[in-house]
């Protein structure tokens, strides 16, 4: 079993591989949409390219702090629920507990 700590490392290890990945998609993406403008000089190309790829950057940061946002509140809920569930639990295992230490005496002194 990993330790906390592997597990924080191996979790940054896998959004900085995937962070690349996306990196990567955006520049082939960028150098295909520019490959149809033949018009351009070089360096409007790399400049269109380099734009694009800021963008394309920038809307999948975007989308990606709206997931962490998103999942910062599922578990804020989750763990809420948790709580109450736990809470709800226990007190009903200390009414059961509490029901059968008073009527067992009783039972006995009626049989």
């Amino acid at each position: 079993m990993r330790s906390e700590g592997e597990s924080v490392i191996g979790n940054e290890a896998e959004g900085y591989l995937l962070w690349q990945v996306r990196v990567a998609d955006a520049e082939q993406r960028a150098r295909e949409f520019v490959q149809a403008m033949d018009w351009l000089t070089t360096s409007q190309r790399v400049e269109v390219e380099q734009h694009y790829v800021s963008d394309s950057l920038q809307r999948a940061r975007n989308d990606l702090e709206r997931i962490r946002a998103r999942c910062l509140a599922l578990r804020a809920e989750y763990e809420n629920r948790y709580r109450g569930l736990r809470r709800r639990c226990v007190g009903l295992t200390l009414t059961v507990c509490a029901v059968l230490t008073t009527t067992v005496p009783v039972l006995r002194l009626l049989l």
